[in-house]
């Protein structure tokens, strides 16, 4: 309660100051128009040429860096300083293997602070990053709209009661004010970060956050700038990642701005090892009447029984199956070939084999809570990209509790084991393709170039060995066994009650191990 009094009361104060700094803006504009007319009509040619010369003597910006610090101090002293945050309890990192239940924690602990905590945020890594980039979009737009007089943040100057000069100069200390305020697009970015703009919330006291990682130099940069930005602040931070912090930059990118984010950690976070090298998931209880989600291996027979899912499950919604679109961000959007009534189907090349991602795959989780996929081959060297785009798909259907249906070559087990045509890394392969491509490994970097400097020698071994899409193979995997259980589908039940309560008379198919079967618990 002690953080949201300070957020409530940090907002009132920046409501203040921006009425009392505009009104200080309006008086100095009456003065200098009412001393512009004073001196056309009173004073002679000579004392205004004397007074030119004297204004042209001053360094350029220099007045109105000047005019900008004396109103700063009055604004200090009318509105008071700037509320200081509370000291806040500690957080929590939580790190360790796959399934030794680090997000059922957090999750756990979220779900606590419902209706006690009212400002709070969760985001797994993609979503956080398209957030982000969402943000940093709005804040380059505001300062291009910004150049202009119909810019909305200026337009309170337009209807006033002066000159055309006097407009003039107002425009150039608002621009001056906010390039002072936004010099760090970061700074801005996390100040909007933790605003839950359906729920018209902002300043968050608790910030969630799945599966923290540190894939290019975007995300290292990002992080660093937004979560330092926000721990300063009294945000309070409860983190899962599959790494210590330490180990989350091996390959050295951007090292300054690392550490600064590491030394902020330290001081705000405890870090807890969940130290188990089992997985969890895999010793959830299933029954026997379980019904089936994932078909394998691909014949008729497990055909048949998946199409006979997908009849039954959307003659339940009405029947009405068409294709539709759906937005994903910045104006694009996704055509849905199969959809029905929260209800859609793809097949795996559709998801997979097209330059799509995680926005993608969240538009589609966040409007459909049953998803059917046929078709999923052996994941290989051969389609290295296909695979790291399905383990995302699936790391974003997990994250919104949705139901997936899958028709699969092999079973869960075996479908990152590789082909005939090579394992899933190989490091010759690699290293060829990095040399080939200049140094630059082909992974979903967002930042290039001019955001830093490039992986050491050390990082570089550690990315083509392949250590973070091992993990991440893993992760798909427990995930894909959990998808399949009772306590998973009740969970789904309990997320999309309302769209599922038409379901609820669904035919149960029965397990035939010898036709279609999940992978051995």
């Amino acid at each position: 309660m002690e953080m949201e009094d300070y957020h409530t009361k940090l907002s009132m104060w920046d409501n203040t100051r921006e009425k009392e700094r505009r009104r200080l803006l309006l008086e100095e504009a009456e003065d200098k128009q009412h001393d512009g007319v004073w001196i056309d009509e009173k004073r002679g040619f000579l004392d205004k040429l004397i007074s030119r010369k004297r204004r042209a003597n001053i360094e350029p910006g220099v007045g109105r860096w000047v005019s900008y610090l004396n109103r700063e101090r009055k604004l200090d002293n009318l509105v008071g300083q700037k509320p200081v945050a509370p000291v806040a309890p500690k957080g929590l990192y939580l790190y360790g293997n796959v399934g030794s239940g680090k997000t059922m924690l957090m999750d756990m602990f979220y779900g606590a602070t419902e209706g006690v905590i009212k400002h709070r945020r969760r985001f797994h890594f993609h979503e956080a990053m398209l957030e982000i980039h969402d943000h940093m979009h709005d804040v380059w737009k505001r300062r291009d709209d910004g150049k202009s007089m119909e810019s909305s943040a200026f337009s309170w100057i337009s209807g006033l009661p002066f000159d055309a000069k006097i407009k003039e100069w107002l425009i150039g200390e608002e621009k001056y004010k906010q390039d002072k305020h936004q010099k760090h697009i970061l700074l801005a970015v996390a100040d909007k970060f933790l605003v839950d703009r359906q729920a018209n919330k902002c300043g968050a006291s608790i910030l969630c956050f799945d599966e923290i990682q540190t894939i290019d130099v975007f995300a290292i940069v990002a992080l660093s700038g937004i979560l330092s930005r926000l721990l300063s602040t009294g945000t309070v931070l409860v983190a899962t990642s599959n790494k210590a912090p330490e180990d989350l930059n091996q390959d050295g990118m951007q090292r300054e701005i690392f550490l600064e984010l590491l030394s902020k950690l330290d001081e705000t976070c405890n870090k807890i090892l969940v130290g188990t090298e089992t997985d969890y998931r895999r010793l959830i209880p299933t029954d026997g009447s379980t019904q089936i989600h994932y078909y394998w291996p691909t014949n008729p027979d497990t055909r048949s029984m998946f199409e006979a899912m997908w009849h039954d499950i959307t003659n339940q919604t009405g029947g009405n199956i068409t294709a539709v679109t759906i937005p994903v961000m910045f104006g694009r959007s996704i055509e849905i070939p199969q959809s029905c009534s929260g209800v859609a189907r793809f097949d795996f090349e559709y998801l997979c084999g097209r330059p799509v991602g995680a926005a993608d795959y969240i538009a589609i989780a966040r409007n459909y809570h049953t998803i059917f996929i046929s078709d999923l081959p052996a994941m290989s060297m051969k389609i290295r990209d296909k695979a790291r785009r399905f383990i995302t798909l699936i790391d974003e259907m997990y994250n919104h509790h949705c139901r997936l249906i899958c028709l699969a070559t092999l079973p869960i087990d075996n479908l990152f084991q590789g082909t005939e045509e090579g394992p899933l890394f190989d490091l010759e392969s690699f290293q060829f393709e990095t040399e080939a491509e200049g140094s630059k490994l082909r992974r979903d970097v967002s930042a290039e170039g001019n955001v830093g400097a490039g992986p050491s020698t050390r990082g570089l071994v550690s990315m083509l060995s392949g250590q973070e899409e091992m993990f991440a193979f893993r992760r798909a995997i427990s995930r894909l066994i959990e998808m399949q259980t009772p306590l998973y589908l009740e969970r789904v039940k309990h997320v999309h009650s309302s769209a599922l309560q038409q379901q609820q008379g669904t035919p149960v198919l029965t397990k035939q191990s010898t036709v279609s079967q999940s992978a051995p618990l």
